[in-house]
């Protein structure tokens, strides 16, 4: 059996221009979620080129939400890192006053919603951290002798 060199060479091709057009597209998508990075460091107040600085950028959201720099550490594990940058990224989401459903969204489909963060309307109201130090914000389960937010009784009348 004879095969002909123009038949793998034309194959070789096809699959050369697939690899290149799929690396395009994620180059493309690589670039529009470093332009929102860059656009939410602005507006916490952070220089806008460090989201292009590999460790950096880490180092910044860090700071932007308000947590210590040993997360930068925990942030380098194998295996940890995942549940760090998911809770960073919540607490990220936080700070510009979004919810969970925004998380869910920077961690799946970043390339869309960095943007959305940065040049949309959200503002920065500050490290979410500081929210998280102090019970979570409303969660009931945080107080376990009035789960469901309860008014606080009055004081007993002393003169009764």
């Amino acid at each position: 059996m004879e095969y002909s060199s123009d038949y793998s060479s034309s194959a070789f091709g096809a699959l050369a221009g697939i690899i290149l057009m799929i690396w395009l597209v994620c180059l493309a998508l690589g670039v529009i979620a470093i332009i929102g990075l860059w656009k939410t460091f602005e507006k916490a107040g952070k220089p806008g080129w460090a989201a292009i600085i590999p460790i950096y950028n880490i180092l910044i959201m860090i700071e932007i939400v308000g947590k210590p720099t040993i997360w930068l550490l925990w942030l380098l594990i194998p295996c940890v890192n995942f549940v760090f940058i998911i809770w960073l990224y919540n607490l990220m989401s936080k700070s510009y006053g979004k919810d969970e459903g925004f998380t869910v969204g920077l961690v799946l489909l970043g390339f869309v919603f960095w943007p959305i963060l940065g040049f949309g309307s959200a503002k920065y109201l500050g490290p979410s951290a500081a929210e998280a130090q102090n019970g979570f914000g409303n969660n009931p389960f945080n107080r376990p002798n009035d789960p469901f937010n309860n008014p606080p009784s009055p004081p007993p009348n002393p003169e009764a």
